[in-house]
């Protein structure tokens, strides 16, 4: 199985006017059933999304309020990522007549036409805060809090790579959290920012295309997207042109330059067409050590082969996970 989690988020997407229609809420069961897990991200505030979405259960995890809640469905455990909101920052915004005023655990939300007032008293009050756009939306969040980060926490949770998910959204703040993942996609009724960065745009809007996405995900587990995501590449080293050596987590085989030998050391043997020799390692092996715990440093030679030779590659320093 390549892809196993779908991130996607919830108004606009997943949902048409709150609610989740019985054709998605079969799809995502199909997904489960599929051994996939299934992660929903959304700007919500926890209480306001459980109220509308009676499937909460079909999810491993939900990050809510933009990326500052995780909830477990399950256990019914909320991790909060941040501070709560400034105290001073909603007494200011209320007096300033800034209304309705949503405040969450950690978020404050308006909507879109008070955006410069709510950013001037950020200015004048000195607050490490961003502001975020969501469709009609204003959301203020503490700096460095976003999608992305509370889709990192959860995958990190549940022992996940990005580079085994795929995701699906539509509106601004959706960006932070398709770009974690290994496949982003767009809905058909998507902000033009979204289906920009979006390997493929769905046919149908919102559910419908949350479906199109799942049925694909399970008959062929995209499969006609293979090798053709570049942006997720795995870099591992640059060749003596300056060019990078990538390694695609799809591939199956990758090929790597070979080191030029020292000058006081033998040359290695030419191919018959006269260029240097490449060594080919099958994708599991380098997965092997991308993964491997604690790797700070991989030698990994051909048998037989001297530190010193061409033959002999290097890794350092190569994260645990990726």
């Amino acid at each position: 199985m390549r892809y196993l989690a779908l991130v996607t988020d919830y108004d606009g997407t997943l949902s048409s006017d709150d609610r989740l229609s019985e054709p998605v809420v079969h799809a995502l069961e199909r997904l489960r059933v599929s051994g996939r897990r299934a992660i929903l991200v959304t700007g919500r505030q926890l209480d306001d999304l459980l109220a509308v979405c009676s499937c909460a259960q079909l999810f491993d995890l939900i990050v809510a309020e933009n990326g500052a809640i995780v909830y477990d469905p399950a256990s019914r455990e909320e991790t909060r990522l941040a501070n709560p909101p400034s105290k001073l920052l909603v007494q200011t915004l209320l007096a300033r007549g800034v209304a309705p005023l949503e405040i969450g655990q950690v978020l404050v939300a308006t909507h879109a036409p008070h955006r410069a007032t709510v950013q001037d008293v950020i200015w004048e009050l000195g607050l490490e805060a961003q502001v975020i756009g969501n469709r009609g939306a204003v959301m203020v969040l503490p700096a460095g809090i976003n999608k992305g980060t509370g889709l990192g926490y959860a995958l990190r949770k549940l022992g996940l790579s990005r580079h085994e998910v795929a995701g699906i959204g539509d509106a601004e703040n959706d960006h932070s959290f398709l770009e974690r993942c290994e496949c982003a996609v767009a809905v058909a009724n998507a902000a033009p920012s979204i289906k920009r960065i979006a390997a493929f745009v769905t046919a149908a809007e919102s559910g419908d295309g949350v479906i199109e996405l799942i049925d694909e995900l399970i008959s062929n587990d995209l499969r006609r997207l293979q090798g053709s995501l570049p942006q997720h590449s795995i870099l591992l080293g640059k060749r003596a042109d300056g060019s990078a050596c990538s390694f695609h987590p799809t591939a199956t085989t990758c090929s790597l330059p070979a080191r030029p030998a020292a000058a006081n050391r033998r040359s290695p043997p030419a191919s018959s067409n006269g260029s240097s020799r490449r060594i080919t390692r099958s994708a599991s092996s380098i997965r092997r050590v991308i993964t491997a715990p604690c790797a700070t440093s991989w030698h990994w030679a051909t048998r037989g082969a001297p530190r010193t030779s061409a033959k002999y590659c290097r890794f350092s320093k190569i994260p645990r996970s990726i």
